[in-house]
């Protein structure tokens, strides 16, 4: 991936709000530096001290179970002092602001926050109350840029380039963030996306992201290299009960099945997890040989890695 940076090139971000404000360049400098994390995670002692004396806030206003614990483990591999964050725990349930809650962790003397949020614009907001960097760790139905960076390093693993790659997004287009970052990561490192799903889970913007939109699985799967599937989030539908049958019938028109690996041998599975098994894929699907969806939880890693080096003031060149 190196050899496509230009000469004197600078990586000069202090913030991961979104992949809107990164280059083509810089993720393919985020993606180079995760090469040398997940080289580190192969040793027999997975660490490096990189983060030492450094202090970072996991601030999470929103449930999570990977990207929390991914985080954490990538700081605590680095050897970052850490303090997690709940708002179930909170002052916030006393009736504390955002904005106080921030500036109070800040006054403690913080260099880095992660946070998640339900509001989209959270992480832009963190950035004017305090002086640390902030990394989004998803905000609403926003943006998720680590999780989109580190689907991008998964694919690379598999293909030298993603130039000309056909990948497919299939599933809750609406009401995910995951694929807002990755639809931005991918067209700039020059793939081809197309989006899979029902029309009811389709945004009404769809033609204005530069994106193949298809209705018809079959057709999908057939011309992809890669599909990655997404999870049906009844969270953030609300009140929202008629956008689909059923989810026994979403899964016979859009899950992923082992009938389609055999009618398709070409295209690889992910899925941003968690997977709803019987629901966006068929349970042997997510654990078949084609299926890479452990290998992303650990590229995770490294690319959360990358990412908090770089932003802590790692190599800029």
């Amino acid at each position: 991936m190196s050899e496509f940076l230009p000469k004197g090139y600078i990586f000069n971000q202090n913030h991961l709000l979104g992949l809107y404000h990164y280059s083509a360049d810089d993720i393919r400098f985020v993606l180079e530096q995760a090469k040398n994390f997940r080289e580190v995670l192969e040793r027999p002692v997975p660490k490096v001290p990189t983060l030492r004396d450094k202090t970072i806030v996991n601030l999470f206003y929103e449930s999570s179970t990977r990207t929390r614990l991914s985080f954490e483990l990538a700081q605590k591999r680095m050897g970052a002092d850490v303090v997690n964050f709940s708002a179930s725990t909170s002052s916030t349930r006393k009736g504390e602001s955002l904005k106080d809650t921030i500036r109070n962790i800040n006054s403690m003397k913080i260099d880095m926050v992660v946070v998640r949020h339900e509001s989209p614009g959270v992480p832009h907001f963190l950035t004017k109350c305090v002086d640390a960097s902030i990394i989004n760790g998803g905000d609403g139905a926003h943006e998720h840029p680590t999780q989109a960076l580190l689907d991008m390093f998964t694919m690379l693993q598999l293909f030298p380039d993603l130039s000309g790659k056909n990948i497919a997004i299939i599933g809750d287009i609406s009401y995910s963030r995951v694929v807002r970052s990755n639809i931005l990561g991918l067209k700039m490192l020059g793939a081809n996306v197309t989006l899979c799903g029902p029309k009811t889970l389709m945004p009404a913007y769809v033609k204005a992201l530069g994106v193949n939109v298809s209705y018809n699985l079959d057709e999908t799967l057939a011309w992809c290299d890669v599909a990655m599937a997404l999870r049906i989030q009844m969270e953030r539908m609300g009140a929202v009960t008629d956008l689909f049958p059923s989810l026994r019938e979403y899964h016979e028109l859009f899950g992923i099945k082992m009938v389609h690996l055999d009618k398709y041998p070409k295209f690889i599975v992910m899925h941003p997890g968690p997977i709803n098994r019987g629901v966006e894929l068929e349970s042997d699907v997510a654990d078949s040989d084609r299926a890479v969806i452990l290998n992303q939880v650990t590229n995770g890693l490294a690319v959360r890695m990358a990412v908090l080096y770089l932003l802590s003031g790692g190599i800029r060149v």
